[in-house]
This record gives C-alpha cells, sequence and structure tokens, in this order.
C-alpha cells in the first residue's frame, strides 16, 4: 500500500517529463514575446493595413490603469509575485475543493496566460493532462517573461467577447475610453469577466455583472488594494456601461489588401514566416492619395444614384404584390429560405408567398439588399502594370464581394475597341465605309439574332471609325463579320482578358461575354501601352521588420499584344469618342483638356453601366450595378454615361488638379490620324443597302470586292475592296437605297448624349420607328 502511494508521483512525474516535448519550446515563447504584425504600406509610404491575429491594439503595462492590473491580481493570482509559474499553495487548496465537489480554479495568471497563448497545444478541457502542459508552460514562461512582461502579455491577450482582444479594446468596447483612463468600478467589471465573460457579460447580463463587479472590489479591500471605507459607496454605484462594437480597422482599401493578405500567406508559408508574428512589411504599388480620390468619387457618385434608385423602387411604386415590379419581387421572395421553408411545411404557392410577404421586416431588409447598388473602381499605370486605386464595393463592411477582380459582368460595348481593334489589326482603315442599315446574323439553328441601336436604322452611310466614337452596334456588327469572331476573343485575350471565358460567336461584337473590371481596365492599359500588355502588378517588395528587403518585385516583361500601329489608330478613335461621341462628359462636365480617350458601355436593360477611360500615365474604370443581375437601373440613369462616367471623371479631374497626373502628357499616337481622309480617288462609302455576299467560311481572296447581289463581283476600280477575312453566313437586309446623286456628302453625327442597349443575342426586336441620336449598349 505504501509502496503503491509512493508510486503515484514517480508516475506523474514520469509522465510530466514525457510530455514536456509537446509544449511550447523556450523559443516559441521568445518568438511570441517579440511578436510583431505585419504592416502594409502604400507606394508614398502611407500604412493601408495590420495584418494582427485578433482585434486587439497592443498597449505597454505603463499605459494601463493601475486599477486594472491590483484588481487582476487581488482576483485571479494574489501571490503572483511570490510564486514562479504555478502556486502550489492554492493549486493543492483547489483540488481539495474539487474532490469536496465545489469545483475551483487553481490556475495562475501566468498558467491563464499560457492558455491563451496556446489554446491548441494545450487546451481547455478538465483533464490531467491538459494541467500538467499548462504548468509546465507557465514555467517555461517565467523563465523566459518578467513579471510585468507576463502582466502586459496577459492583459493584452485576454479575449472579451464581441471579438475584441486585450484591455485596450474591452474598453473601447464596454466603457467607450482607452486601457489608461479606466477607473475602479470599470477595471471591477472588465476583471470580473474573466471569470466567465458570456456568463458576466455587462451588456447581456447586467444583474450578474454588477454582482461580480462587487465581489472583485471586496477581493481588492481584502487585499489592501482599496480603502474598506469606500467600499459601500463604490457597491451601490451603477454599471454605466457605454457599449459600442469596436470593428477592426479595415482601412482605405479593404478589398486590395484582402487580396495582399490571401497572397502573404502563401508567400511567408513557401518562405518559413508568420504573417502574424514576424513583423513583415509588405510595400505596395497603390498610390494613398489617388486611392483616396478613388474612394470619395465612388461615394459620392454612388450615394447619388442609390437616391435615385430608391426611388424607382420606392415600396409603395415598386415592392408589393400588386406593384409595378411585381414579377420581380415575387421571384425574390421565392428565392429565400422562408418561402422554401413554407413549401417544405406543405402550403401551396399562394399560401407561401403570402406567409413570406406578410412580414413586414423581412420583405424591407430584401428590398434593402437586392436594391442596394454597387461600384468597383480600378486605375493602373500602364507603362509598369502598377496598380495604383482600387476600390472593390460601396462599403467593405456591408459588402466583401470585390467587383474589381470577382465580379463577372457583361462589359457591353466597352468591348468594341477590340472588334475595331482586331479590324485594323487586320488591315481595315478608319474611313472605311458601312451602311447603318438592319443587320440579321443567323445563330445556326433556325433563329436571327438582330442588333439594333433602338431607333431603327438610317440608311446613311457611315465610316468605321463613326461607327465606334458614336457606338453604333449596326456598324459594330458589320465589323465583326468582317473580322470574326475568333480573331476578336484572340485579340482580347491577347490585350489582357485572360481569365474570364469568351465565347466565340458574333455577338460577342457587343460585349456578351462575361468579364471582370480588372481585366477590362487592363486590356485598355494595354492600348494606352502602344499595344504592349504589362500583367497588372500590386506589390514591389517585401522587408522584415528591420528594413532587410526579403524579396523585390518588378513589373512583368511587356508582352506584345497588337501592332503599335494597329493601337495608336485605335487610340485616336477613341479621342473622339471623348471629344464629340458618348463619353462627351468628360470634357464638357468635368472640364479635362488633358489629352485623354475611353468609351462607355451599357448593358441590355441598363443592367450595368461601364466606363474606362485612358490617359498616357493612367487608366481608370468604373462598374455599377446590382448584384443580382435581375435588378436593373432606370432608363433616366442607368447608362454608362451617366452612372459610371461620373466616377471616372472625378476621379481624373481631382488627379490632374492634385497634379499627381501631368495634364501636359501625350499619346504617342498622333492627334487626329484617324481623321485622315481616304487617298485621292476613293470613296470609301458604299451604297446605302448593298449587301455582303452570303458565302461559306472560307478565306476571301485577296483583292475580292462586297458588291450587291447573290455573288461577289471585282471591285471597280477606285473602290474600297475588303482585307483578307472569314466570313460566316449572314445576311443584311438592305434599305431602299436611294440614287448616287442623293447620297449625302457626309454622315450626319448623332447625338452622343443617349446611350441605347444593344437586344441580346436570339431575339429578333421589333425595329422601333423612330430613330435615337446615338446607341450605346
Amino acid at each position: 500500500m505504501v509502496l503503491g502511494l509512493l508510486a503515484v508521483p514517480v508516475v506523474l512525474l514520469i509522465y510530466a517529463l514525457a510530455l514536456i516535448p509537446f509544449t511550447p519550446s523556450i523559443s516559441d515563447l521568445r518568438k511570441v514575446k517579440a511578436a510583431k504584425p505585419s504592416v502594409v504600406l502604400t507606394a508614398d509610404g502611407q500604412e493601408l493595413t495590420v495584418f494582427s491575429r485578433a482585434n486587439r491594439e497592443w498597449v505597454p503595462l505603463a499605459g494601463i490603469s493601475p486599477h486594472v492590473v491590483n484588481a487582476l491580481i487581488s482576483t485571479e493570482d494574489a501571490r503572483f509575485y511570490a510564486h514562479r509559474g504555478m502556486d502550489l499553495r492554492r493549486t493543492v487548496g483547489a483540488a481539495l475543493h474539487t474532490v469536496q465537489g465545489r469545483v475551483q480554479g487553481g490556475s495562475t495568471i501566468t498558467q491563464q496566460l499560457a492558455r491563451n497563448l496556446y489554446p491548441e497545444d494545450i487546451g481547455r478541457s478538465r483533464t490531467l493532462t491538459r494541467k500538467i502542459k499548462e504548468a509546465i508552460t507557465s514555467l517555461k514562461i517565467e523563465a523566459v517573461y518578467s513579471k510585468d512582461e507576463i502582466l502586459e502579455t496577459y492583459l493584452n491577450t485576454v479575449p472579451f467577447l464581441y471579438n475584441a482582444y486585450g484591455i485596450e479594446m474591452a474598453a473601447r468596447t464596454y466603457f467607450d475610453k482607452t486601457a489608461d483612463t479606466l477607473d475602479v468600478l470599470e477595471s471591477a467589471t472588465l476583471i470580473g469577466m474573466l471569470k466567465g465573460a458570456s456568463y458576466y457579460n455587462p451588456v447581456v447580463n447586467p444583474e450578474r455583472a454588477l454582482q461580480r463587479r462587487n465581489t472583485v472590489l471586496g477581493r481588492m479591500v481584502r487585499h489592501q488594494k482599496l480603502p474598506t471605507e469606500d467600499l459601500a459607496a463604490l457597491r451601490q454605484q451603477p454599471l454605466r456601461v457605454d457599449f459600442e462594437r469596436q470593428e477592426p480597422e479595415i482601412g482605405p482599401a479593404p478589398h486590395f489588401t484582402q487580396q495582399l493578405r490571401r497572397w502573404l500567406i502563401e508567400w511567408a508559408d513557401r518562405n518559413s514566416y508568420n504573417i502574424y508574428a514576424d513583423g513583415l512589411v509588405l510595400r505596395t504599388t497603390l498610390d494613398s492619395r489617388l486611392q483616396a480620390m478613388a474612394n470619395e468619387a465612388v461615394a459620392r457618385q454612388a450615394d447619388k444614384l442609390q437616391t435615385l434608385s430608391d426611388t424607382d423602387w420606392a415600396h409603395k411604386s415598386g415592392w408589393t404584390v400588386k406593384g409595378s415590379k411585381r414579377a420581380l419581387m415575387l421571384a425574390f421572395v421565392r428565392d429565400s429560405a422562408g418561402y422554401k421553408a413554407a413549401i417544405a411545411a406543405g402550403k401551396d404557392d399562394g399560401q407561401a408567398v403570402a406567409s413570406v410577404a406578410s412580414d413586414t421586416a423581412f420583405m424591407q431588409k430584401l428590398r434593402e439588399d437586392k436594391t442596394r447598388l454597387q461600384a468597383g473602381f480600378l486605375a493602373l499605370n500602364p507603362a509598369n502594370g502598377h496598380v495604383l486605386a482600387w476600390v472593390g464595393s460601396r462599403d467593405f463592411a456591408v459588402d466583401q464581394f470585390d467587383h474589381v477582380a470577382q465580379a463577372r459582368r457583361q462589359p457591353g460595348s466597352t468591348f468594341k475597341p477590340f472588334v475595331y481593334g482586331a479590324a485594323f489589326e487586320n488591315g481595315s482603315r478608319p474611313f472605311d465605309g458601312f451602311v447603318d442599315q438592319s443587320v440579321d446574323i443567323a445563330l445556326g439553328d433556325g433563329s436571327f439574332w438582330r442588333p439594333s441601336d433602338g431607333g431603327g436604322p438610317t440608311g446613311a452611310p457611315m465610316t468605321l471609325r463613326e461607327g465606334l466614337v458614336y457606338s453604333k452596334n449596326t456598324i459594330t456588327a458589320q465589323v465583326m463579320q468582317i473580322v470574326g469572331p475568333q480573331r476578336v476573343a484572340a485579340l482580347a485575350r491577347s490585350m489582357g482578358v485572360r481569365q474570364s471565358k469568351l465565347d466565340e460567336v458574333l455577338s460577342l461584337a457587343l460585349g456578351t461575354s462575361p468579364v471582370t473590371l480588372k481585366e477590362m481596365v487592363a486590356s485598355y492599359a494595354t492600348l494606352a501601352n502602344d499595344g504592349r500588355y504589362v500583367e497588372p502588378m500590386l506589390i514591389t517588395r517585401v522587408e522584415d521588420r528591420n528594413g532587410r528587403v526579403l524579396q523585390e518585385f518588378s513589373p512583368a516583361v511587356a508582352e506584345a499584344a497588337m501592332s503599335s500601329s494597329a493601337a495608336n489608330m485605335l487610340v485616336d478613335v477613341m479621342r473622339g469618342v471623348v471629344d464629340q461621341g458618348t463619353g462627351a462628359g468628360i470634357r464638357s462636365r468635368y472640364g479635362i483638356r488633358a489629352d485623354v480617350a475611353g468609351k462607355t458601355g451599357t448593358t441590355q436593360d441598363n443592367t450595368d453601366g461601364w466606363f474606362i477611360l485612358m490617359h498616357p500615365q493612367l487608366v481608370a474604370g468604373a462598374w455599377v450595378g446590382f448584384n443580382d443581375n435581375r435588378v436593373t437601373m432606370g432608363e433616366r440613369w442607368g447608362q454608362g454615361a451617366t452612372s459610371a462616367l461620373p466616377m471616372v471623371g472625378e476621379f481624373f479631374q481631382q488627379a490632374i488638379k492634385a497634379k499627381v497626373l501631368d495634364a501636359r502628357a501625350k499619346f504617342t499616337a498622333p492627334d487626329g490620324l484617324s481623321k485622315q481622309a481616304p487617298p485621292p480617288g476613293l470613296d470609301p462609302l458604299l451604297l446605302p443597302g448593298a449587301p455582303l455576299v452570303e458565302i461559306t467560311p472560307a478565306e476571301l481572296p485577296l483583292g475580292s470586292a462586297v458588291a450587291g447581289g447573290a455573288a461577289a463581283v471585282p471591285a471597280p476600280s477606285g473602290q474600297l475592296s475588303p482585307p483578307p477575312i472569314k466570313y460566316v453566313t449572314i445576311q443584311i437586309h438592305s434599305a431602299a437605297p436611294p440614287a448616287v446623286a442623293e447620297l449625302p456628302p457626309a454622315v450626319q453625327a448623332p447625338d452622343p448624349r443617349v446611350e441605347q442597349p444593344a437586344a441580346s443575342p436570339r431575339e429578333l426586336p421589333v425595329l422601333q420607328t423612330v430613330p435615337p441620336p446615338v446607341s450605346e449598349p
């Protein structure tokens, strides 16, 4: 019996020794002592964010109220300065109480710190193994840390609910003050929560929290940290909680830093670093001034548009069972969990809809969620691919979905430059002639797609340049027939649309394949960079906490995506979009006189609004719409020139005003390059109504021509002929051709202020009888 009793401590000792390798090492503890989160900086040295493990702000012990320290030691570990990590007297006492059925904690502050620092290694289960691991780790902590360092580390790591870690965040959360200004009552309240944060939560359980606070005050008196004569009066005081949840600082570019966090975690894993402890410094390409301008421009314009949207979706006009948008509202209701639960419970469709629609609070929230307008904005340096500004949504706290790199939306007319760029690469010239006439495109299944401009064809001749400047769908469709969707898709991929799938069909000309804003802005940057694609980059270098460079990153090698001559020609045509076309608001409204070129875009029913503007030093683009593409923008304000252009316009205006952007910089493309007249003796205009020839896909012989009738005939002397192309079987209905002498000498320039989206593929819209000034899908 005696031998058995003697064997127990020996066995425990052997077991404890066996557990030592499974506890944190001394080097691990030293790393925690020196732990420092990673910091992300802009190109101009401003802090973007800090990558910390928890929502805490570390404060030194001298920055914490003495009342907090006194309350902590009096309540949790009265003999803190007398032991070396374990209080044997308290441990034995706690064990005896536990045997008697009165569970009592015996952990010292150091042991609690061990649990807080290494919850996975030590655990929190009530087992002998956990207690031994905890004791071993506490002894190691005492060997590495001073008593003041233990107190400081403990008070900065202990959790206080509501994602608040450490005494500083707790002081802000529950009393709206800093840790150094906490009085004795507030200190006792927070220390009282350590026994059970949820149970003694002063917000949810104020009565329990008050009792626990008074218990802490009593222990402070017992250990001579509070005068006895003050206790009675203090116990009568209310809690006076001033609660405010402390959200983590997200910084000015949260979607951008989310991209960086994912990248840095992978980089740190490969290079044996910890992003939360090793004090890495990540230097980025972002410009803090341009980011602030982008944030302001997006917020101001989106708020204006939201007001218009709220009017369109007002409760009485559009969000009731009898409202004008009843069908869409019912679709949202049928998508809801409440409706599906009602159906599962045996209700029919009408009963399920009625039960959900009768919940006023739910319907209000549903309306707010579905009709909250969203936006994305991106700015790049076209020469080196540096990302200069990135706005992923209107408010990261509300919508973390990134509308720059994640959202794929139809680009509408912002895709048209790829069509015209492919035409220039294929030998077309800006003065090549077309006729604004209806176009029926066979889809191969017996149906036709007829791209229109909302008001029907005019029958007027129009040059290739004018087709893009005024964003004419009928002209773009004819250009697409000439170059073919394969060439257009290949050019788009080469210029920057490299992640999204492009359907190689004729309707691709009007931007029917969804892409990201990042891809589109990168592609336009290729244009501004003389046709050379540079992959967008976010990071320039990684440093350690002492400033030593761990890795440096250079811009990617520029890839020739298209010839510089074709790129220059396309840039000059797109100058016309800003000077006289659908992007004219850049000049008239924002007074920008710099050398810029761009393109607007609007998809069917005003679902998406786009605008991208190029400058030799900066390319920026914006997208506007709703997360659910069944919700559309209004006719008055949903077009890209009205919704997205103001964001980009204000951004450029402010960048030029602040001299971040050089207003004197010029593209390499000579101004007016695309306005050159055809060679003498050549008439570039086709007769109105002259149909293209229907042929099977084949290489068109060089020098062949397009003429009226069912077969191709040689081009007359002096008549322009198309370059070598591959044709797709199509048919263009001709307008009644007037006599040659009645041809107008020049195209009447359409009014650039109106945009009209094109019909989607596989629809054959009825032609409108009232011609619009300009269309803009």
